[in-house]
């Protein structure tokens, strides 16, 4: 064993030397136990390095400076190193015992070597790194950072508004993209969002700015917020004028591809004037701005306008509840439900919904919740005092005096009630707020201009085409001001509606108000007579009235508005009525009168009667009608009427003496009736409704003598028993061919056929290109709506190729047409088109609908399910923007 020994150390020794000395490097292991100990010093002397200069790093970075990129891969690799070493130093104790012969030869020569030539090697690389630590500076001042993340909360129900607008961000074609809707909804939120989403998303935009622009919009400090971010914040540059900073800023920006956030816009921001270039496609940046006004988007040339709306209702409950918390809803069985109910109250706005959350977060109470719903429906919660409504009053500081007049005007009316923007337009031209214009037709335009305005400001809301609603906290903060807020005692409003009375208010809770509303509740009796010397607007509409005493009306001197509609059980009026010498609009419809007392003749300021729905109308006193020498509005019939014919032809007459009348609905009851109308010189032409019913007194109709109505907007024909066929022959046949007889209906909006049951089409509607609204009903033989055949008709008898029918269609209802098979022979293109109401017409078996026909639309289509599994489509395949519901579901 000993020989064997000796033999294999001389042949690994013998080797070794062979080795080393090609190398030249024997020493890695005779001199291993000196390296060792250099190599521990060394690392010492790296490791105290490495924290000098970590101390320095550590100490610029708390300055906001940030650190170098060789200093940092100085460090790294110097934490390599000194773990390196360690291992190094950690493993020596067991080759240094391999050594034997004076520490020239290892037991284990081969591993011993490899670890003495590593020893060397980190001694060296040690060595080498310390004299590249030595620098002159560690950090230095860093850039602003692309975007600074701003705090916020986490977002309910944003993300796809977020999506939205990212793709807005994404596509090159919008530069300007703006955010609207009423204030508390979350478009801040939303655009703190926006801004935090470029810190995690992956972009190439070198810069993303916010601003603060608020309603005092001041040019100068918009520059120095947008300065502060781009590197101009010194005293010198602050000192700068506009048009230097301007210049300054765009110097910089028109190099780089921004995002510029602008917050809380009140009007137009021009971009040249602050410097900033205008985001093009070509430099790839962006401007979104958050307004309350739609009209600010327009202003600012956003080519995307988003609206952000308030929260859906398990989306409100959802915020709700988390900022409530479960601890406090569980409190008490009760609780639930009445939180429920307090959601309900907040409309979906989300400034609402948090500042009364937090209100509640400790009431642990049924009575403590019952007593705040009972506030929040009297406006009356001093949270929504302090935080919610002083908000949004800001939109409504920011509205012109009649504008403010017309938007609490819409208070009067109880929560989420569809008010109807001609009524609406016209209560406001009889009380004087629309001063511009002593005619109807002309006010209306400036009419429909404040509640576009009003609309754009976010502070009511487009309820179809024809309504307008307002948000409920709106209306409560309208209220508040109305209510409380109002400076002058006279101009109070006493509003309750849908209050569910059954009484009379106190007469003296009321007397000192300028507008009044008790609608929509369920009083039978008016038996006060209250003092009333600053009242002008009473809204008494939809209770139960069945009396009102003679005393009621004697000492409001001032009423101007009389609102008495849909009282079905009022059979008379007081005789008192005639105290009301200022009156100006009287609305009748829908009540159960059965005659017009002659004591109204002494109303002689009356510019607006509304008989409208009065089927229980007998009598109206002869003259009555033209004692009213300023009336402009008047509307009679709607749905049947009780007068005699010949009552309606005295009534027309008295109608077409009045020289101011410029707006009239009316019922006639015969063809001769018809005749006798359209003899008259005044009266057909201000004429916007026509009921025409009843007439079994012929069986043909030329719908051509209709057309000189250039005013006619809406035309109800019912109980024409025995009509086959509306025919279309020229009255005047020199009329030159080239005549457009399409423009004689041009005005016509909407046609209701009712109870014609010999009638077989209506091909005639082809005339009507502006029509959005067609109803047919009970016509038991029609068979086709447009016929083909009678097409040649048309351009014969008029004159003039027949166009595209029904490019302005909204709404299609077709009920009780047994023997209805065809609306039209091909598909037409519905632009406009939103639903369509099928009942009862089992014989139609193909709608005109394709794929190209509803092109950025949707058609909600409502029938039975039986009739719609039956229906043809085209190549068998259902348009996507086709919906369908079941009517009996």
């Amino acid at each position: 064993m000993g020989s064997c020994f000796s033999v294999q150390f001389s042949f690994e020794n013998i080797l070794i030397r062979c080795w080393d000395s090609t190398v030249g490097q024997a020493n890695y292991v005779c001199k291993l136990k000196q390296t060792l100990p250099t190599l521990s010093v060394a690392l010492e002397q790296l490791n105290a390095r490495k924290n000098d200069v970590q101390r320095e790093v550590d100490l610029a970075e708390q300055g906001q400076q940030k650190r170098l990129d060789e200093v940092q891969l100085w460090l790294s690799k110097a934490e390599t190193m000194i773990t390196e070493a360690g291992n190094l130093i950690a493993d020596g104790p067991r080759e240094i015992n391999n050594l034997c012969l004076g520490g020239c030869v290892s037991r284990s020569c081969l591993s011993t070597y490899k670890f003495g030539k590593k020893v060397a090697k980190m001694l060296q690389d040690i060595k080498d790194h310390m004299t590249k630590g030595v620098f002159d500076k560690v950090a230095e001042t860093q850039p602003a950072a692309s975007v600074i993340v701003r705090p916020d909360e986490q977002p309910i129900a944003l993300e796809s508004t977020i999506n939205r607008v990212w793709s807005c961000i994404v596509d090159e074609d919008v530069g300007i993209v703006g955010l609207y809707g009423k204030g508390g909804v979350g478009k801040t939120t939303l655009l703190t969002q926006i801004n935090n989403k470029f810190s995690t998303t992956h972009n190439d935009f070198n810069v993303v700015i916010w601003a603060l622009v608020s309603k005092d919009y001041n040019v100068e400090k918009i520059q120095d917020r947008i300065g502060g971010k781009i590197g101009f914040s010194d005293q010198s540059w602050k000192n700068k004028s506009v048009d230097q900073k301007a210049e300054d800023i765009y110097g910089v920006l028109r190099n780089k591809k921004f995002v510029l956030l602008l917050d809380d816009l009140w009007e137009r921001v021009d971009l040249k004037e602050v410097g900033i270039p205008k985001p093009s496609q070509e430099n790839g940046s962006k401007l979104i701005f958050t307004t309350r006004y739609l009209e600010v988007c327009g202003e600012m040339e956003a080519r995307k306008k988003i609206k952000v709306e308030c929260l859906k209702p398990e989306e409100a409950w959802k915020l709700f509840r988390d900022k409530v918390g479960d601890e406090t809803l569980n409190s008490h069985p009760d609780i639930p439900e009445l939180a429920e109910k307090v959601v309900e109250e907040c409309g979906g706005l989300p400034l609402a919904l948090i500042t009364i959350s937090r209100a509640m977060a400790c009431k642990t109470t049924p009575g403590e919740w019952e007593y705040a719903i009972e506030k929040l429906k009297r406006s009356a919660l001093p949270k929504m005092k302090n935080e919610v409504y002083p908000l949004l009053k800001f939109s409504y500081d920011n509205l012109d005096p009649t504008m403010k007049c017309c938007l609490l005007y819409c208070c009067l009316y109880p929560e989420d009630y569809c008010i109807p923007t001609k009524t609406l337009v016209e209560y406001w031209f009889c009380e004087g707020l629309l001063d511009e214009y002593d005619r109807i037709s002309e006010a209306q335009r400036q009419g429909d201009h404040i509640i576009d305005s009003l609309l754009s400001a976010c502070l009511l809301e487009r309820d179809g085409e024809e309504h307008v609603k307002m948000h409920d906290v709106i209306r409560d903060m309208g209220l508040w001001i109305a209510c409380e807020h109002e400076e002058e005692e006279e101009n109070k409003f006493f509003v309750k509606a849908g209050a569910q009375l059954s009484e009379e208010p106190n007469v003296k809770a009321w007397e000192g108000a300028k507008r009044m509303s008790v609608m929509q509740n369920r009083i039978e009796v008016l038996r006060g007579t209250p003092k009333c010397p600053n009242l002008r607007t009473l809204f008494l509409r939809d209770n139960e009235l069945k009396v009102i005493s003679d005393g009621f009306f004697q000492f409001m001197p001032h009423l101007t508005v009389l609102n008495l509609s849909n009282n079905w059980v009022l059979l008379a009026l007081p005789v008192g009525i005639s105290q009301l010498t200022s009156l100006e609009c009287l609305d009748l419809s829908v009540t159960g009168i059965t005659e017009l007392p002659i004591e109204l003749k002494y109303l002689t300021k009356l510019k607006m009667l509304d008989l409208s729905f009065m089927r229980c109308l007998r009598k109206i006193p002869q003259y009555l009608i033209s004692s009213f020498s300023k009336l402009q509005i008047f509307r009679i019939g709607g749905n049947g009427i009780g007068m005699d014919g010949n009552s309606i032809e005295n009534l027309m007459e008295e109608l077409n003496s009045l020289q101011h009348l410029n707006r009239v609905g009316i019922a006639i009851t015969s063809m001769i009736g018809l005749e006798r109308f359209l003899s008259l010189h005044l009266l057909p032409f201000c004429t916007k409704e026509l009921d025409l019913y009843d007439t079994r007194d012929s069986n043909e109709f030329n719908v051509l003598c209709l057309e000189n109505m250039e005013c006619l907007e809406r035309l109800y024909i019912r109980g024409f028993e025995n009509i086959e066929e509306m025919k279309m022959e020229k009255l005047h046949p020199k009329v030159s061919p080239s005549t457009s007889y399409a423009s004689r209906f041009h005005t016509l909006r909407e046609v209701v056929i009712t109870g014609c049951y010999k009638l077989t089409d209506v091909t005639w509607l082809i005339l009507a290109p502006n029509l959005r609204s067609l109803h047919l009903r009970y016509c038991a033989k029609m068979v086709e709506i447009l016929s083909k055949g009678k097409l040649g008709e048309v351009a014969d008898v008029v004159g003039i190729p027949y166009p595209t029918p029904f490019l302005n269609l909204e709404e299609l209802g077709l009920e009780y047409l047994e023997e209805l098979k065809s609306i039209y022979w091909d598909a037409l293109p519905f632009p406009c088109l939103k639903r369509i109401d099928v009942k009862e017409c089992p014989e139609l078996k193909k709608l005109p609908l394709n794929s190209d026909s509803t092109k950025g639309n949707h058609i909600t289509i409502e029938g039975e399910q039986d009739w719609w599994a039956e229906l043809d489509w085209e190549n068998g395949i259902l348009p996507s923007s086709v919906m369908f519901t079941d009517w009996e579901s």
